[in-house]
């Protein structure tokens, strides 16, 4: 389905996108542009995609610039067959401390995508949200669950045969730049506590590896104006570094350090009212949009469908993961597989 087709991804610099690149770019696909505004994450980008896949690295097209930017934006637009967006503030703390920065990204950046995208006749976008999007209490999940609104609602405005726009939400993915296992790793390394923010809270669980399959899955599956979203495990915070703990150092010391600003105690991938119309697809769930218009008049008098026999779904009500389950995740990621390789060179010179 990518063959000679040319795929856009913005914020393509972030683990993201390094793993679109690993999963697409040594297939028939022609040419994999990455949009974003650092331009030494570019440059190192570069010369690491030349040394491992020196044979199609020439595939890969960089373009500074900026979501905020339409401009910019419209630059790196032309003959773009589809877009992969994940450009986006994902922080929660700074986002709480800078909502408007986040609306800037989050909204307005998407705002700006969507529309330079069917300007450009571009065949289908997948914009990437999250879970805190789903009855959100903080200033990033609100911004993504705008985002959302902004998807949703340029996709009524657009043929799908034109341009088809939907949109993927899932939960935390395991070692992505700014998530917390890296930072426990890096805790047993300089000897300090591993900083346990709430033992029992939850968060969903998946690779990066997963992300990009929902997102392959959205692309076949999803409709314009859908959003689809993947049935993942959870587990709490305390099994997650507890997990991390037993593979790299056993009865390392954790610290309880408290909720931080903006944080739940658990996280939402579909809400009790996207249950209402939700679609079962095995390990997907697709939420449809709303096709009604504003004219409510005529709904008086049709009465309501039968509401699913689908709650809330939640990381506490999903399947909850043992120490030993995500020891095994785990060690399924490289990133985990080189640490691990680090230790034990470490142990060995000791």
């Amino acid at each position: 389905m990518f063959k000679d087709k040319i795929l856009l991804i913005t914020g393509g610099t972030g683990s993201f996108g390094n793993a679109v690149l690993n999963r697409f770019l040594d297939t028939d696909i022609r040419e994999i542009r990455i949009f974003s505004r650092d331009e030494k994450k570019q440059d190192d980008m570069r010369h690491e995609y030349q040394i491992k896949y020196p044979h199609v690295s020439n595939k890969i097209k960089f373009f500074i610039g900026d979501v905020r930017d339409i401009s910019s934006v419209k630059n790196a637009m032309y003959d773009v067959d589809y877009i992969f967006h994940a450009a986006a503030l994902k922080q929660v703390p700074s986002c709480e401390f800078f909502p408007v920065e986040a609306v800037k990204t989050n909204v307005l950046g998407t705002e700006n995508v969507l529309t330079a995208a069917i300007e450009a006749g571009v065949k289908k976008v997948i914009c990437l949200s999250t879970d805190k999007a789903a009855y959100p209490v903080n200033a990033m999940g609100t911004s993504k669950a705008m985002m959302e609104k902004v998807i949703v609602a340029k996709s009524r405005t657009i043929s799908p045969e034109k341009t088809s726009i939907c949109c993927t939400r899932y939960g935390n993915v395991m070692c992505s730049r700014g998530s917390v296992i890296p930072l426990f790793i890096e805790q047993i390394k300089a000897g300090t506590p591993m900083t346990i923010t709430e033992a029992k809270m939850t968060r969903f669980i998946m690779s990066l590896e997963e992300a990009v399959e929902l997102v392959v899955f959205a692309f076949q599956n999803a409709t314009s104006g859908d959003i689809m979203v993947q049935k993942a495990p959870a587990c709490t915070i305390e099994v997650l570094a507890q997990a991390v703990a037993e593979l790299f150092a056993p009865d390392h010391e954790m610290k309880v350090i408290g909720i931080r600003h903006g944080e739940k105690m658990y996280e939402t991938l579909l809400t009790n009212e996207e249950c209402s119309n939700a679609i079962d697809l095995g390990d997907f769930y697709r939420v449809p949009c709303d096709k009604r218009d504003l004219n409510y008049d005529k709904y008086f008098n049709q009465g309501n469908k039968e509401r699913v026999k689908l709650s809330e779904f939640n990381s506490n009500n999903t399947q909850l993961l043992t120490v030993e389950q995500v020891k095994h995740k785990l060690l399924e990621l490289s990133y985990i597989k080189e640490e691990l390789e680090y230790f034990q060179e470490i142990k060995t010179k000791l």
